[in-house]
């Protein structure tokens, strides 16, 4: 499972991403070779002066101008920060709901960084400005890069379902007590992080360590702002005031895209890897999902999900097929007849012993359970 803090940096890491990897690397005398992330370095000008630099590189680190030009005297490179963006093209880790959703309480949610974000995506994603463009690619690889980091030896189990499932409803009970069982077999549950089925897995995952009447009493609680349309402020503050009676909640996974800027990311998913194209996403998250995959009922995007899951399964491009649920025999045979179409592909192929269909959400886990060991 994914601890609640982000991981120190393994032995053969270059990359320092806190002041406090740079002050441990720093007393080695060098830091050539390394690759510094969104330091503020600042108050490390003498450390910087006496130190090796040379071959190191430096993304959107704030240094002061004596340290800038001796650094790029040592030969290293220096991206420095981009004013007047709301995001950083350079972090080094993942996001967390506080930092996504920060000023929500005194301005409420058009003041945030998460709604600024989205607003500047918006206002330059068709102006073919190459520059904006470059800036959303750096931002997606180092959020990919912070996410490998953060998933290291995990094993990680996807949740799939659609935003438009509301609290205070008996599909999000379900779904919420299904992260929370994933969790507690200690598997790290990833959603698509944001509303809906998304948030209530990652809800569950979070209620893993309470006990089990705190599910009960959150669910309840959240069900007074059931959706986020039309107040995503109203439904953002529930959430956190849900997190504020029952802090340090179980890890999990949200990764969701400013793409859709009319689903906000979910508080419930410690570790927030949200990116600006849909697609990096889209394809990131499954991959990741080493354990399996669970489709709870949703709409386009989930049957797209489906397929998506199923082309590496088929061709076997990541190797031995993982398994794949899908809950709700009714909605995937009937209303979406995604069910048949999975069937004919696996037939006679190593996958068609890693596909199921369960009717309702309490048999999934014990289905993915199952097609592990086959």
């Amino acid at each position: 499972m994914v601890n609640g803090e982000q991981p120190q940096a393994q032995a053969q890491d270059l990359e320092i991403e806190s002041l406090d990897e740079f002050d441990r690397t720093v007393h080695g005398g060098t830091l050539d070779g390394y690759r510094l992330q969104s330091v503020d370095l600042t108050d490390r000008t003498d450390d910087l002066l006496r130190t090796d630099t040379s071959g190191a590189i430096f993304l959107g680190c704030p240094m002061e101008s004596a340290a800038a030009d001796k650094v790029r005297a040592d030969g290293a490179m220096v991206f420095p920060p981009v004013p007047n963006l709301p995001f950083d093209p350079y972090r080094g880790l993942l996001y967390s709901p506080d930092q996504l959703f920060e000023g929500l309480t005194e301005g409420g949610y058009e003041t945030t960084p998460d709604a600024r974000a989205y607003e500047w995506f918006q206002r330059t994603k068709a102006d073919g400005d190459i520059f904006a463009s470059m800036l959303r690619s750096v931002h997606d690889d180092a959020i990919s890069d912070a996410l490998d980091e953060l998933l290291v030896g995990t094993r990680v189990v996807g949740v799939m379902g659609g935003h438009a499932m509301a609290r205070g409803t008996d599909a999000y009970a379900g779904a919420a007590r299904l992260g929370r069982s994933l969790t507690r077999t200690g598997l790290t549950v990833a959603t698509g992080g944001g509303p809906g089925a998304m948030e209530a897995a990652n809800l569950g995952a979070y209620a893993a360590c309470h006990p089990d009447g705190m599910l009960d009493e959150a669910l309840e609680l959240l069900a007074a702002a059931p959706s986020f349309d039309p107040s995503i402020s109203h439904w953002a503050r529930a959430a956190f005031d849900v997190r504020a009676r029952w802090p340090k909640g179980d890890a999990s996974v949200g990764v969701p895209t400013w793409f859709y800027g009319h689903e906000p990311p979910n508080a419930f998913a410690s570790h927030i890897a949200k990116y600006f194209a849909n697609a990096t996403r889209e394809d990131g998250l499954l991959a990741r999902s080493n354990a399996g995959v669970i489709f709870l009922p949703g709409a386009a995007g989930t049957v797209q999900e489906i397929f998506d899951n199923a082309t590496p399964n088929y061709y076997e491009s990541r190797g031995e097929p993982t398994p794949m649920v899908l809950v709700d025999r009714a909605h995937w045979t009937e209303r979406l007849p995604t069910w048949p179409l999975l069937q004919a592909l696996a037939r006679e192929r190593s996958m068609e012993s890693r596909i199921a269909l369960v009717d309702s959400v309490d048999e999934a886990p014990e289905a993915l359970a199952r097609l592990t060991a086959a």
